[in-house]
């Protein structure tokens, strides 16, 4: 691929002078957003852009244009967060770059991200698959990564077909000259004649089997079943169809050689065109290999050199809620976002190999971000992180759901704690912690906000019976 042109001479530079009615929305939205942090109230992320929107809808395409290097654009349903954080990691030192960092993702959240970009070069957002058309069709990216489609909220979104149908759609808008990187692991996303592909090639880290609650087990093409020569995390893996052919595409970026060390890192060799390189990476999990590689291909395709890439993953924290430990008094208190079957699969997966904890707490909220319908809790194999522990404590709106669950999983009355209030969970869980312990947390979406901000107003904890 071509080297990044010097910034300024970019050919997708674009200088657009902000007509008065836009300017009067931007002071509009940014009013409200600074009377909305004074009142105290949540959501300060995205209310500028929430009311940008509900003003001018085609304010958020000027916006992108005034971006003088464009925009690239990240989307999968698990990882998206992880694999653009670690993405702007690696781009820091090359742009001034136009984040969601905190994950605001909906089209909301990324016309408040372009509202405070300041000074910026190039937008770096991440994007809700449900929203991916729009935004696209708005910010027209010079780039677009695709991680993944598994089976999520499906009262929002539908089956994973459909969302697959209608990103096939809009790659079909990209011009000629965007570069387009995805999951060849992902049979959903292996359509694509002209992508830079990436994907793991280790059959030391692969299952036996696909799990019950994979998602893609049929050719894209003909419906025939996949054979899997290996299968690395839900439907992920080097797939092929013995009726019609249809398989894995060959990878351009690729993961080989994986060490899983525990819940603290993983190391392995990663395969770019011009070379491999090992790369230690500060995260566990077969799952944030597949969100190093994203942010490798993506950020390749951006100009990175390899250097950069292995600098900016090597050097990455955990991002926002996703493998985030958190000091709390002497304690730690870490946080594992589980959202869905293929997510929450690994993240037991991950605990379970690093040695699984004996206490945990898992929060299960069903507001519109989290999806309504829990249903999924009962496709999750939490058996054998539940087989391993002395005490659960069930929490958030649907705990009485969720603790039903661990019931038929077989969990005594004398180990299972429901408690549906968040803080008050927490505080049961860090008094058994010991001091200097690790207490284990697994929220989905808001349960994590609100667990964030609630570890970050307490100066302290008090032991709670």
């Amino acid at each position: 691929m071509t080297g990044h042109p010097p910034i300024g001479a970019s050919r997708y530079a674009r200088r657009v002078r902000v007509p008065v009615p836009l300017a009067v929305e931007i002071a509009a939205a940014k009013a409200v957003a600074g009377l909305s942090r004074l009142a105290g109230a949540g959501g300060g992320t995205t209310v500028p852009g929430k009311l940008l929107w509900k003003l001018d809808p085609g304010a958020i395409d000027l916006l992108a244009a005034r971006l003088p290097e464009g925009s690239a654009v990240i989307s999968a349903t698990n990882g998206k967060t992880t694999a653009a954080a670690m993405t702007a990691d690696i781009l820091r030192a090359r742009f001034r770059l136009a984040h969601n960092r905190s994950g605001a993702n909906l089209l909301s959240g990324v016309a408040s991200t372009l509202l405070a970009a300041g000074d910026a070069e190039l937008g770096l957002l991440e994007v809700d698959e449900g929203a991916l058309p729009e935004v696209v069709q708005r910010v027209r990216p010079r780039a677009l990564c695709l991680g993944n489609l598994f089976r999520d909220q499906l009262d929002r979104y539908g089956e994973l077909e459909l969302v697959a149908e209608r990103w096939r759609e809009t790659v079909s808008t990209l011009p000629p000259e965007a570069a387009l990187v995805v999951n060849a692991d992902d049979p959903q996303l292996s359509l694509f004649a002209r992508a830079t592909t990436f994907g793991i090639d280790d059959p030391g880290v692969s299952r036996k089997s696909l799990q019950h609650a994979s998602d893609s087990k049929h050719c894209v093409r003909c419906g025939t079943p996949y054979e899997y020569a290996s299968v690395y995390i839900g439907h992920l893996g080097d797939y092929r169809c013995p009726n019609c052919g249809h398989a894995r595409p060959p990878l351009d970026i690729a993961a080989r050689s994986i060490q899983l060390h525990g819940l603290d890192r993983v190391t392995f060799e990663l395969v770019l065109p011009e070379g491999a390189r090992r790369v230690s990476l500060g995260l566990a999990g077969l799952y944030n290999v597949y969100n190093a590689l994203a942010a490798a291909a993506l950020a390749r395709a951006l100009g990175a050199g390899a250097d950069e890439i292995v600098a900016g993953l090597e050097g990455f924290a955990a991002a926002f809620g996703r493998f985030e430990r958190i000091d709390v008094n002497g304690k730690t208190v870490l946080l594992l976002l589980v959202k869905n079957p293929a997510g929450a699969n690994e993240v037991v997966r991950t605990l379970v190999e690093g040695g699984a904890p004996s206490l945990a707490v898992i929060a299960l909220n069903d507001a519109i971000a989290d999806g309504r319908d829990v249903s999924w809790i009962w496709d999750v194999d939490f058996e054998p992180l539940l087989d391993g522990l002395d005490t659960i404590v069930a929490t958030g709106d649907r705990a009485a759901e969720l603790a039903l669950r661990c019931k038929y999983a077989g969990v005594e009355d004398d180990a299972l704690v429901v408690e549906p209030d968040l803080e008050r969970a927490v505080e049961i869980g860090l008094a058994k912690t010991p001091e200097g312990g690790e207490l284990v947390v697994l929220p989905t979406y808001t349960a994590m906000l609100a667990l964030r901000r609630i570890v970050a107003a307490r100066p302290y904890w008090e032991d709670a019976a």
